[in-house]
């Protein structure tokens, strides 16, 4: 779509669908909440604050600086992905209904559920959602073979596997995709490679995403900025669809964020970062935007680069690189409030986001 094409009778209608749903899905998730929280509360499904790394080697830092946070409800991105497909229902059975009853036929308008652009990144919000959800269930019930509850990373992982092995197969041998877009150069055909870079996106996206959700908030802002950036890409290649499910995330995330600005009201848990984070590989993938991708979201490589550098460090010369990692840690390690280390990272996450929906937009890939 050109930047002259927006006042159009067709564009028009498209930006009204996509800022609707973003409203609908804000005012939806917004209303949930009470209902949400409240069963957090009465069952007291509340978080247990880690005490040991993910190599066995106590927690220091991290243990002391949130040992208060002991016990606040988990769970909290059911809010974010059942609002999500609440309304994609709803637009799809119902709007048309009251479109026929109404003869308004804008409510017609407002279906994004789209076998081409919505099918793929619903499939990886639910499916990776359940996931995080038997795996916070099974922390804050203490069951499971990891010490002090959960699912094992490599069960976790072996299961992100399978969701990204399954997207990627449908992308290749149903879609036909096996082109990669590199911006100002063009598109060029990497054949079956396209199958492990699809697997390699999403499972960058959903551990980093779990990774950087450590601080109150401070996840939920990064994953806003970015489905709100692929929702402008998306519209600008004219996936009006993709576009309205990527505004229906990110007010969903924004109705999330109203209540956990820090101090966080409840906390996202695996069941939103985990989900959020494939989620947001697949429409890079719809929108042939892998490069662009890593632009947006730029803190993740950060994030997910200080747990390797650390692991690594400590594995072959005994030593700490950083003073905690992921890297908002060590921040906060240092002496910076935590609200200073998320405002922070919101700032660096918006001039990335920034760049990327400008290189995203200017260098558009094949499929659009």
């Amino acid at each position: 779509m050109e930047l002259s094409q927006i006042q159009t009778l067709a564009s028009v209608i498209g930006v009204l669908k996509v800022l609707s749903t973003g409203v609908m899905a804000f005012l939806l998730a917004f209303f949930l909440t009470p209902v949400l929280t409240h069963f957090l509360y009465k069952y007291k499904i509340g978080v247990k604050i880690k005490t040991n790394a993910v190599d066995g080697e106590k927690l220091t830092y991290v243990s002391e600086m949130h040992k208060h946070k002991s016990g606040t409800p988990v769970m909290g991105g059911i809010l974010v992905w059942f609002s999500v497909l609440v309304l994609v229902l709803l637009s799809h059975y119902l709007f048309p209904l009251i479109a026929k009853w109404s003869s308004i036929n804008f409510f017609a308008r407002l279906d994004f559920l789209s076998r081409k652009e919505v099918w793929l990144p619903l499939f990886a919000l639910i499916s990776a959602g359940i996931l995080g959800l038997c795996d916070d269930w099974a922390s804050v019930r203490g069951v499971g073979k990891n010490k002090g509850g959960g699912i094992r990373f490599l069960s976790r992982f072996g299961w992100l596997i399978l969701i990204s092995a399954l997207g990627a197969w449908w992308f290749y041998y149903k879609l036909g995709w096996s082109h990669i877009h590199i911006p100002a150069m063009g598109d060029f055909n990497i054949g079956l490679w396209y199958i492990p870079l699809f697997m390699f996106v999403i499972l960058f996206t959903a551990i980093s995403s779990n990774e950087t959700d450590g601080l109150d908030g401070l996840n939920g802002g990064v994953l806003l900025i970015a489905f709100s950036s692929f929702g402008l890409i998306a519209f600008f290649q004219n996936k009006m669809d993709l576009s309205a499910f990527c505004m229906a995330i990110a007010g969903a995330l924004l109705a999330f964020l109203w209540f956990n600005i820090c101090p966080a009201r409840f906390f996202m848990g695996d069941t939103g970062a985990i989900s959020l984070g494939a989620t947001l590989g697949v429409v890079a993938m719809l929108t042939n935007s892998t490069l662009v991708l890593f632009v947006i979201v730029f803190i993740y490589v950060l994030e997910s680069g200080s747990v390797v550098i650390q692991l690594t460090s400590k594995k072959f010369f005994h030593r700490k690189v950083f003073l905690a990692a992921p890297i908002h840690h060590h921040f906060e390690a240092k002496g910076w409030p935590e609200t200073k280390v998320t405002m922070r990272a919101w700032i660096f996450t918006m001039v990335t986001a920034l760049i990327g929906v400008i290189i995203g937009i200017l260098g558009m890939g094949k499929y659009h």
